[in-house]
């Protein structure tokens, strides 16, 4: 029995090539969440300016969405594995350059900005090439599953990484940037140490990069599945943004300090990887679609529960619940985007897809700084609580396909 009659057999965790796979996807969300631990609190002792943190989000948005495009053409072209392995090891180096800026007690905080910005250009080659990989290393039939384990993967991740990002920041921000670069360089190695090439787009004689751009946004637009699930996406968390300002919940509102910190950033992750966990083994059977507006629907109450809260192990329940909600909004539109591409158009789609992720993560972070700067940090979640709920009504309106949605499988390419 090969690997993958095994998986089918029994499950996708007997996949070596997969599970090296998850190893990196686990090894990247770790990192970053304990780096972004580490920015937030540093740029925020210095400045003690929320528009600061907004600034964070920004800084590394705009790269990753000025290259995420055409690094998902490239890897439709090219070996994911090559692109992974030279963009990880850009983040190893940016890493670098925040141990060396902590070890220099660097007062200001443009170089740090620098440093994101370098960051965020190389995690525009990184989201298409790792989402893309994915439906290459399983048979097709095991891909929910598949989607429920990387999501269980990083939220496990998201979970351990914020935690340990607050406790090691008291023995200072260098010691949490120089594990970020060990685990870096190892995702590097990792990455490369995978065996299976996934089939590259030749394209059509002059055929432009750009003629390849603009058919996979055509597909996108003319699939009105994918493109509802991701505009559900980007609004309703572009606007729910809360976690931009979690450093001021935990200094200012709630008093709990650093490691109060990283168990708050933590605590949505851990409603995220229980749910995730769950429907890794219990897949959604029916209703796919009606699940996930309602997941988004929670999450945007349980937004406004957090911004009024004043009790820490109230935020810690409401930040679970939004995890919780909202992974169910993250399998549900990630497993409706990867059945309905084609395989020649994979690294566009999820650029695309990525591109929309990234700017409800990162604007969501800069509009969450801007809306507390003007009106107050707790007016500002709840103001993007009801927005996320507006979101919801509206795109339940506009794209009644995707309520619709019954069977996962139900939903092929073309």
């Amino acid at each position: 029995m090969n690997d993958a009659s095994a998986a089918v057999s029994g499950s996708v965790l007997r996949l070596r090539d997969f599970r090296l796979y998850l190893g990196v996807r686990f090894m990247s969300s770790v990192a970053m969440q304990m780096q972004s631990v580490a920015v937030g609190w540093q740029i925020y002792a210095i400045t003690e300016d929320p528009l600061s943190l907004g600034l964070v989000g920004l800084a590394q948005f705009l790269p990753m969405a000025g290259f995420i495009l055409p690094a998902g053409d490239i890897a439709d072209r090219f070996d994911r594995r090559i692109i992974l392995a030279a963009s990880y090891g850009v983040q190893a180096l940016c890493a670098l350059a925040l141990l060396l800026l902590a070890l220099a007690h660097e007062p200001a905080t443009w170089p740090f900005y620098a440093v994101l910005v370098a960051f965020g250009a190389a995690r525009g080659f990184t989201s298409p090439a790792i989402q893309s990989f994915a439906p290459f290393l399983v048979p097709v039939v095991l891909l929910p599953r598949a989607v429920a384990w990387a999501s269980s993967a990083n939220t496990t991740a998201v979970i351990i990484g914020p935690a340990l990002g607050g406790i090691l920041y008291v023995f200072g921000p260098g010691v949490v940037y120089a594990t970020c670069l060990v685990l870096f360089a190892a995702m590097a190695v990792s990455i490369a140490a995978i065996r299976i090439r996934a089939p590259v787009h030749v394209g059509q004689a002059g055929e432009t990069a750009w003629d390849r751009l603009r058919a996979g946004i055509a597909y996108i637009r003319s699939k009105r599945v994918i493109l509802g699930a991701i505009l559900l996406d980007l609004f309703a968390v572009l606007l729910g943004g809360a976690v931009a300002l979690l450093p001021i919940y935990a200094r200012d509102i709630l008093h709990v300090g650093p490691e109060g910190l990283g168990a708050l950033r933590s605590a949505q992750a851990v409603g995220a990887a229980l749910t995730a966990v769950l429907l890794a083994h219990f897949p959604l059977r029916r209703h796919a679609g009606a699940a996930m507006f309602g997941g988004v629907a929670v999450f945007g109450i349980a937004t406004i529960v957090f911004g009024l809260s004043e009790s820490f192990l109230l935020s810690l329940a409401a930040l679970a619940v939004m995890g919780s909600a909202d992974m169910i909004n993250v399998f549900v539109r990630s497993s409706l985007v990867q059945l309905a591409t084609p395989d020649s158009m994979r690294g566009r789609i999820s650029a695309v897809n990525m591109l929309f992720v990234g700017a409800s993560n990162e604007l969501g972070e800069f509009e969450s700084g801007v809306t507390a700067a003007w009106f107050g940090t707790v007016p500002s979640v709840v103001i993007g609580g009801l927005g996320t709920l507006a979101v919801v009504g509206t795109c339940a309106w506009l794209f009644p396909e995707l309520r619709k949605v019954d069977r996962l499988h139900d939903v092929k390419p073309g």
